[in-house]
């Protein structure tokens, strides 16, 4: 008899338990991020579960529905995020996504995507269309700053012997998301809101890593990741265009990379990004290695991927983006980028 499927109205420290006791098990699993979806981007929550004869629960899978008008209806697990999809059993797993498949189809969502950096024994098409990129870290900065080539080297130091300098802490959300919404503007791309960050940063304070580069007093350049496990994730990142011949970002991340080792982090993820890319090429020139997605989806009408800035018939989005002024790219982002899971 295949196991009942429970939908847990109040995830908690069973799950979290549960969850890190899984191998491949990421922080976007953990139930804290139930609160973030439904509180800071008012989206409805399927927390499954099953269970064994003991009640003991024997696999799990986040879901999260993204609903609107402008670009239909979504199952994701989870949304905005790189990781996600079913942990536990093969066949409890198994169960739990043949209920979310049912739940797509009865709902008629566009589509249903499960989120899994590692490949899952499901009979569903996969999708390896963006990457991460890791950077395996030794036990201490120095040796990791040795086996850096002197090219880099010298990339790093340059806005150090410049003037630039790094604060990390909980003071760092504000500035950061000054950054982060001028950054976002600039790229044509509506920003998630203030409130998102700093409902992750008092939910998961312990686990958030923020970080900005100061030159002259003024911030210019900011990170905001998560740590599990040993492994440190630059969820995101930017610099303010004005101030590209610093190169802020190089003496960024190196200060989060020695940050990263400091808490006991072995792996430095950059987080995700389209293959080929100037992005996916400044990961890679720290010496990091690929590893792909594995994105899995199901959809009846054959569609791979949630809707995305980029795609050709959004072209027209980025281009009048930009010529919004930030406060009013600001006010108005959250409200449609909430919505591109």
């Amino acid at each position: 008899m295949s196991a009942p499927v429970e939908r847990l109205a109040a995830p908690g420290r069973e799950w979290d338990e549960f969850v890190r006791a899984q191998s491949g098990w990421t922080h976007f699993h953990l139930a804290g991020w139930k609160r973030v979806m439904e509180s800071a981007l008012g989206h409805e929550c399927f927390y499954l579960a099953t269970r064994d004869a003991e009640d003991r629960l024997t696999a799990i899978l986040p879901l999260v529905r993204v609903r609107s008008l402008l670009f239909g209806h979504y199952i994701v697990s989870v949304p905005f995020f790189n990781y996600g999809g079913p942990l536990g059993g093969s066949d409890e797993v198994g169960r739990l996504v043949e209920h979310a498949v049912e739940m797509a189809d009865r709902d008629s969502a566009k589509l249903l995507q499960l989120r899994s950096r590692y490949p899952l024994p499901l009979e569903m098409p996969v999708s390896h269309h963006k990457i991460t990129t890791l950077l395996d870290l030794p036990e201490d900065a120095d040796t990791l700053w040795e086996s850096f080539p002197s090219k880099l080297r010298t990339k790093v130091r340059r806005p150090e012997k410049d003037g630039v300098s790094m604060e990390f802490g909980a003071a760092q959300v504000e500035p950061f998301f000054r950054i982060f919404s001028y950054h976002m503007r600039d790229l044509g791309t509506p920003t998630h809101a203030h409130r998102l960050f700093r409902t992750i940063y008092d939910l998961f304070g312990d686990d958030v890593v923020v970080g900005c580069a100061y030159f002259e007093g003024r911030p210019i350049a900011c990170g905001f990741g998560l740590s599990w496990n040993d492994e440190f994730e630059m969820t995101w990142s930017c610099a303010l265009r004005e101030f590209k011949t610093l190169r802020a970002n190089m003496a960024l991340y190196w200060a989060f990379m020695r940050e990263s080792i400091t808490r006991g982090a072995r792996v430095f993820n950059f987080g995700r990004s389209t293959p080929g890319s100037g992005t996916h090429e400044f990961k890679l020139s720290w010496g990091a290695r690929d590893q792909p997605l594995h994105w899995y989806y199901h959809s009846r009408s054959g569609l791979a991927a949630a809707p995305s800035p980029d795609d050709s018939a959004y072209s027209w989005g980025p281009r009048l983006w930009r010529k919004l002024p930030t406060p009013v790219a600001t006010a108005i982002g959250p409200h449609i980028v909430r919505y591109i899971p």
